[in-house]
């Protein structure tokens, strides 16, 4: 099974290829001559999500699913949330969107966050929704240097390492991401 996964992020791509099994290809938007950026202006993940797979389905014609992820950090009322790409300005900085967060806990006692992940898929023109979460904190200072966008301050539940101190196999076994898409798999394998 061939599909398109609608992520210009080149980080996620490689996130989800590794935690698909062998004989489901995930499309790169590049390899179908994808190079706008999709419209991501719903007020919710489930909604980005689907935003983007319908973009790709109309537009291209392809099956397709597409995710939003969000960091729901608790003490800022589920902020950053669904901006959480672009949480410190348009420029879509991870440094950025790190360092106001940071700064925003600073001296703060409750650092619970959750990060969460919305999964739109459109195949044979029918559309699914899959969900992953996972609890965890926000450390005090940034840790470790894999990984990309709040890995290096997100401390998931049950653990002193950053998600940005894991190796990608250990991170996909615990994430927000890797529980949406094994659920996804779960369902395609069903196909």
């Amino acid at each position: 099974m061939k599909i398109v996964f609608a992520t210009n992020n080149p980080n996620k791509l490689k996130e989800i290829q590794a935690l698909m099994p062998s004989g489901i290809e995930i499309i790169s938007l590049k390899e179908i001559g994808c190079t706008e950026d999709i419209p991501e202006t719903g007020k919710t993940l489930e909604a980005n999500a689907f935003q983007k797979a319908r973009y790709l389905k109309e537009k291209y014609g392809y099956d397709c699913f597409a995710d939003d992820t969000g960091l729901e950090v608790e003490s800022l009322n589920g902020a950053p949330g669904v901006y959480s790409a672009r949480y410190a300005g348009s420029q879509r900085s991870a440094e950025d969107n790190m360092a106001k967060i940071l700064n925003e806990l600073n001296g703060t006692k409750n650092r619970k966050a959750q990060f969460r992940t919305a999964i739109a898929l459109i195949l044979n023109g029918e559309e699914q929704l899959f969900e992953g979460f996972v609890e965890g904190y926000i450390s005090e200072a940034k840790q470790g240097a894999k990984g990309f966008g709040y890995d290096p301050i997100f401390l998931p539940e049950n653990e002193t390492r950053s998600f940005a101190e894991m190796s990608l196999n250990e991170k996909g076994a615990i994430s927000h991401r890797g529980r949406a898409i094994r659920k996804l798999v779960v369902f395609l394998k069903n196909q």
